[in-house]
């Protein structure tokens, strides 16, 4: 996605959460705090994490009101000590609260996307496989957290139903018939553009076996055992990429990797990433 696009996407976001949360106005700002008050405010991540969305935070400061000054004190990707400051706010003290909670949900949310990236990234360091993500993102906020999964380290599958053929079960299954996979592989390699790979998603020794022979590019082994996967990758041995989905969490990724499979996907990436704890300290001048 080019630059314009993803800077008309946040925008467009940014606009949805503002209105959300801001609505007429911030009446207990503008009921307590004087219109000339001038304030500085400092982000501090106050646990270890990858940081991401110090873009997004500037934007929404600067999307309620132009004059605010904000600087980074860290970069995105960069991976930060408990306790560190990693941006500063100048200027209106009314317009720093009435971004501030917007602001901190975008890079509380993406700055947790992107550190549990890098944790399973670490986990299966020294071996061939990749993490990658999955559709199971947050609505509206798809571009955003899948930014914030490379910025972690790891790599983006397909973005959404368009750039990518994935025939999963239920697909299968609205097909139906002994030789389903085959249908399946045969219909898309007929209408679907030619660009685009063919995965299939097997729950079976069998169905992998199906699946080579239909000409499957990719296999996606899901919720199978350690062993099923390894003798899976000896089935398959290189004729298709191999991803392992299903029942993988942090006790098991590494052993998952050491099946030999080249990509594991990981919707907790995305669906339970835990906020990075970040706050923002005030000081009137």
């Amino acid at each position: 996605m080019n630059t314009t696009i993803l800077d008309r996407h946040m925008l467009a976001i940014l606009d949805l959460a503002l209105a959300e949360d801001i609505g007429v106005g911030d009446v207990t700002a503008m009921s307590t705090v004087p219109p000339e008050s001038i304030a500085t405010a400092t982000m501090l991540a106050k646990q270890p994490g990858v940081i991401f969305g110090l873009e997004v935070a500037k934007a929404a400061f600067q999307r309620v009101d132009s004059h605010l000054v904000v600087h980074h004190l860290a970069e995105d990707g960069a991976f930060v000590e408990a306790m560190t400051a990693i941006a500063s706010i100048e200027g209106s003290a009314r317009s720093i609260l009435k971004a501030e909670r917007v602001a901190l949900n975008f890079i509380q949310r993406l700055s947790g996307v992107a550190t549990i990236a890098s944790i399973y990234v670490s986990a299966i360091e020294g071996t061939n496989a990749r993490i990658v993500d999955t559709r199971k993102t947050t609505p509206g906020m798809r571009v955003l957290e899948k930014q914030a999964v490379a910025a972690g380290g790891a790599h983006n599958h397909r973005f959404g139903l368009f750039d990518g053929i994935l025939i999963k079960d239920n697909h299968l299954a609205a097909i139906g018939g002994p030789d389903r996979i085959a249908t399946a592989v045969s219909r898309a390699r007929q209408s679907a553009p030619h660009t685009l790979k063919v995965e299939v998603e097997v729950t079976t020794l069998d169905e992998v076996k199906a699946a080579l022979a239909a000409g499957a590019e990719i296999i996606m082994l899901d919720n199978m055992s350690i062993t099923e996967m390894s003798e899976a990758v000896r089935l398959i041995g290189g004729q298709a990429m191999v991803e392992a989905s299903g029942g993988i969490t942090l006790h098991n990724v590494a052993q998952v990797a050491g099946a030999g499979v080249n990509l594991i996907s990981i919707g907790a990436l995305t669906h339970s990433a835990p906020a990075l704890d970040i706050s923002l300290d005030f000081a009137i001048h």
